[in-house]
């Protein structure tokens, strides 16, 4: 009756939202107050007030044509912005025939693994990862090959990697700031990974490509540098999105920008923009192009998420929770206090606390929080935190 894949693959990729379901029936009975949800990755914030003006500008222009069909990669004008402004984060000469604008980063990867993959090409991805990657390359054919964590860090592991690079390898997905640890990866561990991707691209002859999920870009504290992918890859190809950076997750507006250092990097802009039409995107939603264009260097109060980090980061390593402290996004990735983090997340229920088990991003053994809550959450979640955690800790 229904896709033997697609059902196998609801198992895998279903935590989040099934902690989500969980938290919406603990609301009707003990009241939104007294459930404590931090499952879901979905900015309390509102966009900035520059991006309300301008949706107000362009939605409210009367025979714009804005709402008509127009190139699949978008409007020429929003891609020549979106390259400068790419230009200035990277350092790389981007124009506006690298950019093909998407229905947010999915969109935007699901098109990138339609255009490179044959099928049974092999993509990496480093654990702990936002698990619907595996069903984004398995869309395509191809095989989503984990590499093993490496914590307490988290940063990649060259070493480690190089195992897992085979003749069959296509591609690697890097995200960072990552979901679901908030790490940074450095320029030291990505630079150890160019290596050994050229090495091995020389031994087997073969083009890797580095994809670069990118929506938390934007959300870096304490003064951390995020390194610029198309500086050290030369077939960088980075996928963001405005859904965390501006607030805007239900507008599905995004981008693909792929490096002109890339070997036949006109084909692949091709490839991409047609995937975008065949995939059934068609283009990416046109009032949130224009929109964007004129917010891209808008942010969303990255202090408020500081804050947030800060009271629960503090809190939870003060009663003897094992955390590192992450660099960016809006996650605290947490050691379960026992090794069955699932059994962790059934015993953090009876105290109203929505986690996510680390199997989830192929990870076992830790919890993620998403601390885009408001900070009323995190204040009246500190009670239950301390006494979850007698159970566990003298």
């Amino acid at each position: 009756m229904f896709s033997d894949k697609i059902v196998q693959n609801l198992s895998k990729s279903s935590w989040i939202r099934a902690m989500f379901e969980e938290g919406e029936k603990l609301r009707k009975i003990y009241g939104a107050d007294k459930v404590y949800d931090f499952s879901l990755g979905n900015p309390d914030s509102e966009p900035p007030l520059a991006v309300l003006n301008s949706i107000a500008k362009h939605a409210g222009v009367v025979s714009n044509g804005i709402h008509k069909y127009m190139p699949n990669a978008g409007y020429n004008d929003v891609r020549e912005k979106i390259a400068f402004y790419v230009n200035e984060e990277t350092g790389v000469n981007f124009t506006a025939s690298n950019i093909v604008m998407t229905c947010g980063a999915a969109g935007g990867l699901n098109t990138v693994l339609k255009a490179i993959l044959n099928p049974s090409d092999e993509v990496i991805v480093l654990a702990p990862f936002f698990v619907e990657y595996l069903s984004y390359i398995d869309n395509h054919g191809g095989i989503g090959v984990i590499v093993p964590p490496n914590p307490p860090t988290f940063q990649p592991n060259s070493t480690i990697l190089e195992k897992y690079i085979t003749p069959k390898t296509k591609a690697i997905i890097i995200n960072s700031p990552n979901n679901p640890t908030g790490v940074i990866y450095n320029e030291a561990s990505l630079e150890a990974i160019n290596e050994v991707i050229s090495k091995k691209e020389k031994e087997f002859g073969i083009q890797i490509y580095i994809i670069s999920d990118e929506p938390y870009t934007r959300i870096v504290y304490d003064g951390v540098k995020v390194s610029s992918i198309p500086v050290i890859f030369k077939n960088a190809i980075i996928v963001n999105s405005y859904s965390k950076s501006l607030a805007l997750p239900g507008e599905r507006i995004g981008y693909v920008a792929a490096s002109p250092n890339i070997e036949g990097i006109e084909l692949l802009i091709s490839a991409i923009t047609y995937c975008n039409r065949v995939l059934g995107y068609v283009n990416a939603p046109s009032l949130f192009q224009k929109v964007v264009a004129d917010t891209h260097n808008e942010s969303v109060d990255v202090d408020s998420y500081k804050a947030r980090r800060d009271k629960l980061y503090g809190n939870l390593i003060k009663l003897g929770f094992e955390c590192v402290k992450p660099d960016g996004a809006f996650y605290l990735f947490v050691k379960s206090p026992i090794p069955d983090d699932i059994e962790f997340k059934n015993v953090a229920m009876k105290y109203n606390i929505l986690v996510v088990p680390g199997t989830g991003f192929g990870c076992s053994g830790y919890f993620r929080l998403a601390y885009c809550v408001n900070m009323s959450v995190i204040d009246n979640s500190l009670p239950a935190f301390k006494k979850l955690a007698k159970g566990f800790f003298n």
